[in-house]
């Protein structure tokens, strides 16, 4: 067991699993994973989609790193993009969450 406190101990972990749904440029649906990592000053969110890896930048909340990530894939043609919590550490919340939508 480390004895290192709990907060050193998550930096640069993967802390919570949020589910992206959306359509792609070519109008196809996909849902993915999103890994958000507890990093020095914060939070960044990963997903990855076929040959297409974005992640982004450091935010101080996980809601602010999914929304640039969102951006990200927004400003590359792709609509109908929506979030949900799914792994909150270890813990599945076995689709409890609500969905958040995100405009164009």
């Amino acid at each position: 067991m480390s004895t290192l406190p709990l907060s050193f101990r998550l930096r640069n972990a993967v802390v919570e699993r949020h589910q992206m749904e959306a359509m792609d440029p070519s109008d196809r649906y996909f849902n993915r994973s999103i890994s958000v990592k507890r990093v020095d000053r914060g939070y960044t969110a990963k997903v990855m989609y076929e040959d297409l890896e974005r992640e982004s930048g450091v935010h101080p909340t996980v809601s602010g790193a999914l929304k640039e990530l969102v951006k990200i894939f927004q400003d590359l043609g792709f609509t109908e993009i929506r979030t949900r919590l799914n792994f909150k550490g270890q813990k599945y919340l076995a689709e409890k969450e609500t969905w958040v939508e995100y405009s164009n």
